[in-house]
C-alpha cells in the first residue's frame, strides 16, 4: 500500500512536471560505412532513407517469415546511424543485424557501454522544456506520445540525470511499466517475442512503411496487409479485481472457450483500476470476458481500446 501511494504521488507529479526515464540499459549500436543506409533499409520495416538526427523512427527487424527479431529506434548522424533496442536483445540483434553484411561497406559497432540514454515526456501543459546543452536531443515516441531522447557519453550520466531531474520527475521502473501499459505499448518478453507478427501487436501503425520496397520479411507482412486481418490482436483490458500476466481469457457465456490471454498487468493510476495488455483472438467482439489465472484466481474483464490512458504522463 505504501509503495502504491508513493507511485501515485510520482504519477501525479509527472503530469505537472513531465516524466524522465533513464534508458541507459538499452542496447545501442552505431552503423557506419558508405552502404549503411542502403544496407539497413533492406533489414528493417521503416524507411531508413528518411532517418535524421532530429527524430527517431520506430522499426521492426523481422525474419524471412515476417516474425519479430526485435523492435528498434533509428536515427541518423552525419556519418553513422544510431540504433537502440531493449537490453535483452543486445546479443541476438547484433548477430541478426550483422548477418547479411557480406560485400557491403557497413560496420556495426556496439556502443551500449559508451552511451547514456534518457527519455523525457513533456508536462501536460507543455511546460518545462528539455534543457540539455551538452547532449544530443531528438524527438521520439516511446510511451504513446512524442517525447524527447537525450543522448550523451556515459561519462556524463551523473550530471545529466541531476540536471534533468531538477525539472522533471524521475520515473522508477515499476511506474514506467504502468505508463507503458496505460499507453498500450508492447514490450519484448511480454507482448512481443520471436513468434509475434508485427501487425498482431499493432506495429503496422507505427513501425512499418508499406511503400519503401524490399526488406527481409516484407513479402509476408505485405501479404498480411492484403488479407486485411491477423488471427489475434493486441488489446487493452480493465478489471476491478487484480489482473496478472498469464491469465487466460474466456467468454462469460462459454467459460471453457479460449478467447485470448493477458501478457502484462498493473494498477492504473490514470484509470484507478487494474489495467492490462494482452491478445484477443479474431472473432471475439464481446466487451466483457472472464479472466482466469493458473492458481484459480478470476476477474471480470472489460475490453478497452488502446491507448488505455491517452496522453499518459
Amino acid at each position: 500500500m505504501a509503495e502504491n501511494e508513493s507511485l501515485a504521488a510520482l504519477y501525479a507529479e509527472a503530469r505537472i512536471r513531465g516524466a524522465l526515464f533513464d534508458l541507459g540499459d538499452r542496447a545501442q549500436w552505431r552503423l557506419l560505412g558508405a552502404d549503411r543506409v542502403r544496407y539497413l533499409n533492406g533489414q528493417v520495416t521503416s524507411d531508413v532513407r528518411r532517418a535524421n538526427n532530429a527524430s527517431a523512427q520506430m522499426s521492426c527487424v523481422t525474419t524471412a517469415k515476417g516474425r519479430l527479431c526485435g523492435v528498434v529506434f533509428i536515427s541518423a548522424g552525419p556519418d553513422f546511424i544510431r540504433i537502440d533496442a531493449e537490453p535483452e536483445l543486445r546479443e541476438a540483434l547484433t548477430g541478426r543485424l550483422e548477418r547479411y553484411i557480406i560485400a557491403d561497406d557497413a560496420t556495426l559497432e556496439d556502443v551500449t557501454d559508451e552511451q547514456c540514454l534518457f527519455h523525457v515526456l513533456p508536462a501536460a501543459d507543455g511546460a518545462n522544456p528539455v534543457q540539455a546543452p551538452a547532449a544530443e536531443v531528438r524527438v521520439a515516441t516511446r510511451f504513446g506520445r512524442a517525447g524527447f531522447d537525450i543522448l550523451a557519453p556515459r561519462s556524463g550520466h551523473a550530471s545529466l540525470i541531476e540536471m534533468l531531474s531538477a525539472s522533471h520527475t524521475l520515473i522508477p521502473g515499476t511506474l514506467a511499466e504502468v505508463l507503458r501499459i496505460e499507453a498500450g505499448v508492447p514490450r519484448w518478453g511480454a507482448e512481443l517475442s520471436e513468434e509475434t507478427l508485427p501487425p498482431e501487436a499493432g506495429l503496422d501503425q507505427t513501425a512499418i512503411d508499406y511503400h519503401k520496397g524490399c526488406y527481409i520479411g516484407q513479402e509476408v507482412i505485405s501479404r498480411i496487409k492484403s488479407v486485411g486481418h491477423v488471427n489475434r490482436r493486441l488489446a487493452g483490458f480493465t478489471a476491478a479485481a487484480p489482473l496478472t500476466a498469464g491469465m487466460t481469457l474466456h467468454p462469460i457465456a462459454e467459460p471453457e472457450k479460449a478467447a485470448g490471454e493477458i501478457t502484462s498487468a498493473a494498477w492504473s493510476f490514470g484509470l484507478d483500476t487494474w489495467a492490462a495488455l494482452g491478445y484477443l483472438k479474431r472473432g471475439f467482439s464481446d466487451t466483457a470476458l472472464h479472466a482466469r489465472a493458473p492458481d484459480g484466481a478470476t476477474a471480470a474483464v472489460e475490453i478497452r481500446d488502446l491507448p488505455l490512458v491517452p496522453n499518459t504522463p
